[in-house]
């Protein structure tokens, strides 16, 4: 038994005689796009900031020991270092 076609049409047919469509002034290309919400921006900001803080030792052990040694000399602690020392402790307050 040999099966020619099924259901009276040739698949192959409508294959073949399909034709492209040559409109394509209709067609405009889609883009994608996404908005990030204040709060999203806020909340990443604040995220990588918590990470860098945790990467950050809290005391610098290299600095505090070079200020230990420096201050067992007696001539180190002048009037005019205290002085500059204070202000810029009074000017990061913002006073």
């Amino acid at each position: 038994m040999m099966i020619n076609s099924i259901g009276g049409v040739t698949p192959l047919n409508n294959v073949q005689n399909t034709k492209r469509t040559q409109n394509t002034q209709n067609v405009q290309a889609a883009t994608d796009s996404i908005s990030i919400s204040e709060a999203a921006k806020e909340a990443s900001e604040a995220f990588y900031l918590k990470e860098v803080a945790a990467e950050t030792p809290d005391v610098r052990a290299d600095l505090v020991a070079q200020i230990k040694e420096k201050i067992k000399d007696p001539s180190y602690l002048s009037a005019e270092r205290i002085n500059s020392t204070a202000e810029k402790i009074m000017a990061s307050y913002g006073i």
